[in-house]
């Protein structure tokens, strides 16, 4: 899916939301006997309408292990075949030498069909390369967190007063392109948003954070959008475990519908005025 393509379904839907399908089997409703796949199918069957993107994170599936996989697998072709509009992210947060790196891509974008891996860059260029050698297809490249630990290497500071972050991001944009790359930017500290919205101002933001981890959408969205929207706001726990009993699609839905809602405001306010 090429970027044209994306704002386009944004246009359409007046959403900019990625739901992660970060499941937890301990937090499946026990009327699905800890069914991944099936809580999988449910929740998409209930939001597709509401979102431009489903992110799987896949530490959740890979935990479960062959049958895990079994239900990442099942959950992609389902998304694919049924919902063919939607981006598909892979949160794998891959990041290794060239010829492993090449493996993870072959992985990601031939044996599964995502449209998107999430990829750290502390092994530099030849680590991020062979993803971006596949056509309309995606990086996200970690570039500044929201976690406790972030500061612990991204806030490191040159000589000229340059974070690590910063770096990551100039140096980054040598590789890839507004076209093949984008950055995960954690949504807790909007003003960063905006500081790196000056040096990436035409690349795609993955932007977690927003609803349980306390992000503010209309902040958020006031610093980082472009002129193609530029921005996947991800939910997780907020849309997914809603209510953790038998009505659990209808409350994702709701909770879905409630955040398109917010940014169908926001869309019309910046694109159709």
């Amino acid at each position: 899916m090429n970027r044209t393509e994306i704002f386009a379904n944004i246009c359409q839907k007046k959403s900019f939301l990625c739901i992660g399908l970060d499941t937890d089997v301990e937090k499946i409703p026990v009327l699905l006997e800890k069914n991944i796949y099936a809580f999988n199918k449910a929740v998409i069957d209930a939001t597709d309408d509401f979102c431009i993107a489903y992110k799987l994170n896949l530490a959740f599936y890979e935990s479960e292990g062959v049958e895990g996989w079994k239900a990442l697998e099942r959950t992609v072709d389902y998304i694919r075949t049924y919902y063919p509009q939607q981006f598909i992210i892979a949160d794998a947060k891959r990041g290794d030498i060239g010829n492993t790196a090449v493996k993870y891509a072959q992985t990601f974008f031939e044996k599964l069909p995502f449209d998107a891996v999430t990829v750290a860059p502390y092994m530099g260029e030849d680590s991020i390369t062979p993803f971006l050698n596949f056509q309309n297809k995606w990086v996200i490249l970690l570039a500044f967190t929201s976690n406790s630990g972030a500061k612990d290497f991204q806030f490191f500071e040159n000589k000229d007063g340059t974070f690590l972050f910063e770096e990551v991001l100039k140096k980054s944009m040598k590789w890839g392109n507004p076209d093949n790359m984008m950055y995960v930017v954690g949504a807790t500290n909007a003003e960063m948003v905006r500081q790196i919205r000056k040096i990436v101002p035409n690349n795609f933001l993955l932007v977690p954070g927003v609803g349980a981890q306390g992000g503010d959408l209309q902040l958020v969205s006031r610093m980082g959008m472009n002129d193609q929207c530029g921005l996947f706001v991800n939910s997780s726990r907020q849309i997914l475990y809603a209510n953790k009993g038998s009505n659990f699609a209808f409350a994702a839905r709701a909770e879905a519908y409630m955040i398109q809602q917010q940014m169908e405001q926001i869309i019309n306010a910046k694109f159709f005025n």
